[in-house]
């Protein structure tokens, strides 16, 4: 039995053909022909059979057999709000990660102590895509630009919003027992820089609705206390 092969193509009901990528990956390193059986993810939650109908030499043109709407593998939004790290490496490391675990939504925050003030979403846009053929996933999490934390604090507020940091001298409480609670209700979490959140942007953040919690006992790096956060919120749903 042959593997299933899966492409990524946005709209994939009005196209026809494999986007160039796509196409590329197809004719050159799977050797498709006319007749070949593929399966196409539209990022919305949507796989479809497909039939390749025309192998060219840079086009690869489709018809589709049948439409195979998916169920939801998580109830809620899984929302995580990050400082990239100063390597980006790592934050790509993270995307890609979140994307198979199960992510709706990643944003980046500009913070007081942050060591990157840029992120390449297109670069990071084609990680999640990767990601999400190679899980299987049928929606594609939403990447946003990079914003001031004030911002973000100001355009996300109401229930279940959570704010990770460090400092003692402010109350915290366990980030898993705080989701347990809401089960399978939105959640947003957010996680500091390598050298955390300021603790002015931590009150702010409280003043505005924001639970302070913490990730445990162990003092983790920006991108493993990311992943830790979204494997808790896909875990408190459980």
């Amino acid at each position: 039995m042959k593997e299933a092969r899966y492409f990524f193509v946005p709209d994939a009901a009005h196209q026809t053909e494999l986007p160039p990528e796509e196409a590329m990956h197809a004719l050159r390193v799977l050797r498709l022909k006319s007749d070949d059986e593929i399966f196409l993810m539209d990022g919305v939650g949507n796989y479809y059979r497909a039939q390749v109908t025309i192998a060219a030499t840079h086009h690869c043109y489709y018809e589709i057999l049948e439409q195979m709407p998916q169920e939801p593998q998580w109830k809620g939004h899984v929302h995580l709000a990050i400082a990239p790290t100063k390597m980006m490496e790592r934050i790509e490391w993270l995307t890609e990660k979140a994307t198979e675990i199960g992510v709706d939504e990643i944003s980046f925050l500009n913070c007081k102590f942050s060591e990157r003030r840029l992120v390449k979403i297109p670069r990071l846009e084609k990680i999640v895509i990767s990601a999400v053929k190679q899980s299987h996933k049928a929606w594609k999490p939403r990447l946003n630009e990079m914003v001031p934390l004030k911002d973000f604090i100001r355009q996300h507020q109401g229930e279940h919003v959570y704010i990770a940091h460090c400092y003692d001298e402010i109350p915290r409480t366990y980030l898993f027992d705080e989701l347990r609670k809401i089960g399978s209700e939105d959640a947003t979490v957010l996680i500091g820089p390598e050298g955390d959140f300021s603790l002015d942007e931590v009150k702010e953040a409280i003043d505005s609705g924001y639970t302070s919690v913490h990730l445990g006992a162990s003092r983790l790096r920006t991108e493993t206390a990311g992943l830790s956060a979204i494997m808790m919120m896909q875990l408190a749903k459980e």
